[in-house]
């Protein structure tokens, strides 16, 4: 082998690994809300990714009073790993839609900010909560030009997801963040939610202020990102609210953009004219292709689908119903080691017996 082909070789086994880190090949966590009458987030176990069982029976596995200081509720529950692996961060819609009345809502979906958490064991959590209604000084970067001119009239932060960014510099010459991607609308200064992202720290307590990640000229939310190796561009399934019923992708080379237009030839279009929304892609252990997760909530019952895609995430097919699961909504999949899997399980034991 020539110097340059081994020089090439060291370069391309030395190369990152793009997005999350992914780890443990014994199980799988489905972190969601669960929707028995008042969301809350919830944890299903299970050993191939296709089949779970509830933990706790699907009870809130944290104090909503605790962590959701805005509404007291969390819904569209994200979790992954911390970059170095070290623990876990979950991400959280701070919303509590039975209470829209006695808070004082306009809308009943309406809703002021996010929470954000991590755990050192997937069982104690720790969290801060921004309220954006308070404007630019809940972020750590308050001088920066904003997005809005009034902040106060903001009236929904939806369904925030988390991907680390090891490329991201701060402006103290710091590499890596995590690029935390939502919908945000204010009704008083844009017609329609669209997509925004900021920037957590490695404490994953400080924030900057949102900016614009893209416009389509129409509303859209629950977005999920994912890097595919396959075509080494990122991928992002969502929602596009009105139109075509659906769940769609958009490719871009990085993170912030540009992104494509979605395309309209190859998308998840299963459940005909029912409504879609909430999706999560994640891989099989070992496997370079992808399951996709969303909810069909046009039905009574609701339906938690899994289908499936090729290593290039597209070529959707074959949807099925999540098994085991009591009332599944929007939430997001985690692979476990045997460790994490058994002190879950043994967690959930405890629990059930007092």
């Amino acid at each position: 082998m020539t110097l340059m082909a081994c020089c090439l070789l060291t370069m391309a086994t030395a190369q990152p690994q793009k997005g999350n880190l992914q780890k443990g090949d014994y199980g799988y966590l489905f972190c969601h809300m669960n929707d028995r009458g008042r969301a809350w987030t919830a944890y299903a176990l299970s050993r191939d990714g296709l089949h779970y069982h509830d933990l706790i029976g699907g009870d809130s596995i944290f104090s909503d009073a605790e962590h959701a200081r805005i509404e007291g509720a969390t819904r569209d529950a994200y979790i992954c790993r911390k970059h170095d692996g070290s623990g876990y961060l979950m991400v959280c819609t701070d919303m509590n839609v039975g209470k829209d009345k006695v808070l004082g809502k306009a809308e009943t979906w309406d809703n002021y900010g996010i929470d954000l958490l991590r755990s050192d064991d997937l069982i104690h959590w720790e969290s801060v909560t921004f309220d954006y209604r308070k404007g630019p000084n809940i972020f750590c970067n308050p001088d920066d030009k904003s997005v809005y001119r009034d902040w106060s009239t903001i009236n929904r932060v939806w369904a925030p997801q988390i991907m680390w960014d090891a490329d991201y510099v701060w402006p103290d010459g710091r590499r890596g963040g995590y690029f935390i991607y939502y919908s945000l609308w204010n009704r008083a200064e844009e017609k329609y939610d669209r997509m925004y992202y900021s920037y957590a720290d490695e404490t994953f307590t400080r924030l900057t202020q949102p900016r614009l990640l893209f416009d389509w000229g129409y509303a859209t939310i629950d977005a999920d990102i994912n890097w595919v190796e396959a075509d080494r561009q990122w991928h992002m399934m969502i929602k596009k609210e009105g139109g075509k019923p659906g769940l769609f992708t958009a490719t871009a080379p990085s993170l912030t953009g540009p992104w494509s237009e979605p395309i309209e030839d190859d998308y998840v279009n299963f459940e005909g004219n029912k409504k879609c929304e909430g999706v999560s892609a994640f891989q099989l252990a070992g496997d370079s292709t992808w399951v996709i997760g969303y909810i069909e909530y046009s039905s009574r019952p609701k339906n938690y689908r899994l289908c499936f895609a090729d290593k290039y995430m597209r070529n959707f097919h074959s949807p099925r119903n999540i098994e085991g699961v009591d009332r599944p909504q929007h939430g997001s999949f985690l692979r476990l080691t045997k460790k994490e899997y058994k002190r879950l399980e043994a967690w959930s034991k405890r629990y059930m017996n007092k």
